[in-house]
């Protein structure tokens, strides 16, 4: 027979004032904003965030850790509102920018990505609607044989949280061309990096590891997302609008005239989270010997139409998957 000991009162009675003497004795949360270091800096951050992602005042402080004054000078004195935002070229390439941080990219879930890192996320705005963005993190995780190997948020731990060791913030390398690349090297010799390249109907990505431990490493998972708050008519929690065909993961819009498209090659694992909501073409790097380096190939576009599967055979001559 099981006996069941009640808790004694006193305990009952103190419960609360024991939970927040915890409370308040636990250390407090560090910021997770980045303040600019220049001014050049400055002004690029509040075009990004004030121009095209339409922060508020709030929002960019939670980005920055500027004080409201601050802004205030810093937009004075770079003549930036959203009313100037300069005008897109014909036939520009896709907008992408590096997502400031200071706005969590997902609705929901978001006890599964606690203080989200900006590097290595992107912003890819959509063709028809200025305001309308989706997220990229890429990558949102790395797995190997050695376990969690990397993850740019915080929620279950990495062999480097059990070990104590916090990654150092990095950002992402703009180039004259619009192309973004960034790279990382773990604690244990693993280096490895992302190419964003935009084209006029198309986000070209890549992503590489390259292992500088002794051994070799193996069941090389990579977690990429496509978060899709920002995308006005396709944010719904749902997966009732996405179609996975491996390698392609496709939401459509409300009217459903409209798609975003995103693939990864080799894929081991298309999906889509409603809470977030998200897509997932998820891939798998080959088995890596010590020294060598291994890639993967991604894509993220846009289409108008309704015959989602004569898009997938379209995408797939452009021959991506090897170019």
């Amino acid at each position: 027979m099981r006996l069941t000991i009640p808790l004694p009162f006193c305990l009952v009675a103190l419960a609360p004032l024991l939970f927040s003497a915890v409370f308040w004795a636990a250390e407090p949360e560090p910021p997770n904003h980045r303040r600019p270091r220049t001014e050049a800096e400055l002004r690029y951050w509040l075009e990004n965030m004030i121009w095209y992602h339409r922060f508020t005042d709030a929002e960019i402080t939670a980005a920055t850790g500027l004080n409201p004054q601050e802004i205030a000078a810093a937009k004075a004195k770079f003549d930036i509102t959203p009313e100037n935002r300069p005008k897109p070229r014909a036939n520009a390439p896709l907008l992408v920018f590096p997502y400031p941080g200071g706005r969590h990219p997902r609705i929901g879930f978001l006890d599964g990505a606690v203080r989200p890192q900006r590097e290595t996320k992107i912003s890819v705005f959509t063709p028809w609607d200025s305001n309308s963005y989706v997220v990229v993190d890429v990558p949102e995780a790395i797995w190997s044989n050695l376990g969690l190997t990397y993850l740019a948020h915080t929620h279950v731990p990495t062999i480097w949280t059990k070990q104590n060791v916090e990654m150092k913030p990095l950002e992402w390398e703009r180039r004259a061309d619009g192309t973004l690349d960034i790279e990382r090297t773990l604690p244990n010799g693993i280096r490895f990096g992302a190419k964003i390249q935009p084209t006029t109907n198309a986000v070209r990505m890549g992503l590489w590891l390259q292992n500088g431990t002794s051994a070799t490493l193996s069941d090389l998972r990579v977690q990429n997302c496509v978060m899709l708050k920002g995308a006005t008519g396709f944010n719904q929690l749902t997966n009732a609008n996405k179609v996975l065909s491996n390698p392609y993961v496709a939401c459509r819009s409300e009217n459903g005239k409209r798609w975003i498209i995103t693939a990864w090659e080799p894929c081991h694992r298309p999906w889509a989270n409603p809470p977030v909501p998200c897509l997932h073409s998820d891939p798998k790097f080959p088995d890596c010997p010590p020294g060598e380096t291994k890639r993967l190939r991604g894509w993220l576009s846009f289409y108008e139409g309704e015959d989602i599967q004569a898009e997938f055979r379209r995408i797939d001559q452009t021959a991506w998957r090897t170019d």
